[in-house]
């Protein structure tokens, strides 16, 4: 008997061990299986098709080199997390890429050879604490001699990760700076006047260009365009139009054409336009034009509707200004968007958090066939459309005019697929003595093109436009605020306008591949229910602390009116009715402020109670499990042994 049972347990140790000995197998052969399954809801860890076909064109290796600090104590936890995470994401692009990525990486110590490469590609080194420890978290792309570099990776980016990771592959691969041209009615890129002066008169300043178009130079060859153009230079990869006033035939179709041949367009057209008509003020004399613009017959070719004398009045998104009168109002056509209006999914808005739009207009359609209309930003459903004289006449007149449509309005809109020409009959006849010159031209004189290649009348390839309902959301005074410090101009961002154009720009300038990379979803995954559950109590608070706010105001002008009906000389001295008044309103306000401390309460126990049923689950799940699974294999057995 006592043999049986050694055999027994001996039997069942050895049998442990060899399934020990199964397992570690079976983990050494799955690690050098380059098959991997992702299983988060929002394929954290799949690579876009953009990204495939950006590795699959890659010529030559290029080299990821990651630097973290992460043998360093003072590094939180979630930071460790997030960088495990990018590292998860750079081996998929190593299994993605058929040997063209190679990911190296590197924990910069301090004095260590590392840390000296870290600084000399120019990472970002971040204080963590009070100890002299330095924080690395970046990445560099190498191929060659060529390197471009993210210098932080920031955590709150983490949507836009694979963008950047696929952006910085794409510019190591293809060193060239993109060549973008302008075309605008207005001084964007600055204006150097004649250095001279009539006697008697003060010498004319020179204009710098605006804070948005001030560093396009640093990341792209920039050509400036005449306002007039009669074709665009097949060279330009991008073509910025910023409020092409009174836009002639020739110039429609020069853009036309350059939109199907392959040309990604940005433009900014205003029903509207507040810096044209200062810009009129500050140029006395030059004769005042409607500060109004738009793209002529190639909106309605693209299956758009833009009226350019409506203006978007969105009470929702209406911004408190000064009038001329020093007062202060809430204006419904001067829009403060914020991510309630945003595309949180396009990479040109994902990481925008407010934007400003004076008076903007709106587009409408779903496009021509073979085009997809995509909303980047939109105005709330308590919006509609005014005219624009009645925004010239007042806030009176805006709110008269103001019926809700009860619908968004599209600001701004993205338009990809293939374009169809707006002009089917060819080439449109130059009109004898147009010729208009261009206000923002600088002390380079564009060089116009004569376009001498065959008509399209289809792109070939899926193309891009963004246009975009407004102009003055470039404009200094709505995008910036100047700081003057010691002497120099410093400009402190207003919102985030300046950064949706340089998203935009960047975006387009790049391969077309970039722009089928949407936003990434986060890979922290926060507790749904409870946030809900916050936000229903807060959401009772509020009502419950407005009702008392209005009690309490209630009450102060009964006070008011009581007091008022006094004698002077009992003004200092309550009356039965005011005691009873504040008697009653004391009453109230117990009970209100015992209803909110139970709203608090019911909020406490609600994720208490909730937290309880998380654990239970993680704690019972497997046990109940395995014990489920024993139970079903020890039936099976003795089914077996019975038959």
């Amino acid at each position: 008997m006592k043999a049986r049972q050694i055999w027994k347990f001996t039997g069942s140790l050895v049998g442990l061990l060899a399934l020990l000995a199964i397992l570690i197998a079976v983990n050494i052969l799955l690690s050098r299986v380059r098959a991997r399954v992702d299983l988060t809801e929002e394929k954290l860890y799949t690579l876009s098709e953009g990204t495939r076909t950006v590795l699959k064109s890659l010529d030559e290796p290029v080299t990821l080199k990651f630097f973290f600090s992460g043998g360093a104590s003072e590094v939180p936890m979630p930071l460790k997390n997030f960088a495990r995470q990018v590292e998860d994401l750079l081996k998929e692009y190593e299994l993605a890429s058929g040997g063209k990525i190679l990911v190296e990486t590197y924990n910069p110590k301090p004095d260590s050879d590392a840390e000296e490469w870290a600084q000399r590609y120019g990472l970002v080194g971040e204080q963590m604490g009070i100890t002299d420890s330095v924080l690395y978290l970046g990445l560099v792309a190498v191929k060659g001699d060529a390197n471009t570099v993210l210098p932080f990776l920031d955590p709150r980016n983490e949507e836009m990760l694979e963008y950047n990771i696929t952006r910085m592959i794409t510019r190591v691969a293809n060193p060239k700076k993109p060549v973008v041209g302008i075309l605008s009615s207005l001084p964007v890129m600055g204006v150097r006047t004649f250095p001279y002066a009539m006697p008697g008169q003060p010498r004319p300043k020179n204009q710098p260009p605006w804070v948005a178009f001030q560093d396009l130079n640093k990341d792209y060859d920039v050509r400036q365009l005449p306002v007039e153009a009669d074709a665009i230079d097949p060279a330009i990869d991008v073509l910025i139009v910023v409020h092409p006033k009174a836009i002639s035939e020739k110039t429609q179709y020069a853009i036309d054409q350059f939109v199907l041949r392959g040309g990604r367009l940005l433009a900014f057209i205003d029903p509207l336009c507040l810096a044209d008509a200062m810009n009129q003020e500050a140029a006395m004399g030059m004769g005042m034009a409607r500060p109004i613009s738009d793209l002529g017959r190639l909106t309605a070719a693209w299956g758009i509707t833009y009226e350019p004398d409506k203006v978007v009045a969105d009470l929702s998104a209406s911004t408190r200004v000064q009038r001329g009168d020093n007062t202060i109002e809430d204006n419904p056509v001067f829009l403060s968007l914020r991510k309630f209006n945003i595309d949180g999914k396009d990479m040109i808005t994902s990481s925008l958090e407010s934007l400003g739009l004076p008076i903007a207009g709106a587009f409408a359609g779903t496009g021509k066939e073979g085009l997809s209309v995509g909303s980047l930003l939109v105005s709330s459903d308590q919006s509609a459309l005014i005219s624009a004289m009645a925004v010239q006449m007042g806030t009176e007149a805006i709110r008269s005019e103001f019926k809700s449509g009860g619908k968004r309005l599209n600001l701004a809109i993205r338009l990809q697929g293939k374009f169809k020409t707006a002009f089917p009959q060819g080439k449109p006849k130059a009109a004898p003595d147009t010729e208009k010159k261009n206000p923002a031209a600088s002390e380079k004189e564009p060089v116009k093109l004569e376009d001498t290649t065959p008509a399209l009348q289809e792109s070939a390839k899926p193309g891009t436009v963004i246009l975009v309902a407004d102009v003055d959301m470039l404009y200094d005074a709505f995008a910036v605020q100047e700081l003057p410090i010691f002497g120099q101009r410093v400009f402190q961002p207003l919102n985030d306008n300046v950064n949706f154009f340089a998203n935009a720009v960047e975006q387009l300038s790049g391969s077309a591949d970039l722009g089928q990379i949407r936003a990434r979803g986060r890979f922290e995954r926060p507790f749904d229910r409870v946030q809900e559950l916050q936000s229903e109590a807060q959401q009772r608070w509020m009502m419950q602390e407005r009702t008392l706010q209005e009690q309490l105001a209630a009450t102060q002008e009964r006070l008011e009116s009581l007091q008022s009906k006094k004698d002077k000389s009992q003004r200092f001295i309550l009356s039965a009715e005011q005691e009873q008044e504040i008697a009653k309103f004391k009453q109230e306000q117990i009970k209100t402020q015992h209803e909110l401390k139970q709203v608090r309460k019911n909020l406490r126990e609600g994720i208490e109670e909730l937290g309880v049923k998380v654990k239970a689950i993680n704690i019972l799940a497997v046990p109940i499990l395995v014990c489920l699974a024993g139970l079903a294999f020890g039936w099976y057995r003795r089914q077996s042994v019975m038959h």
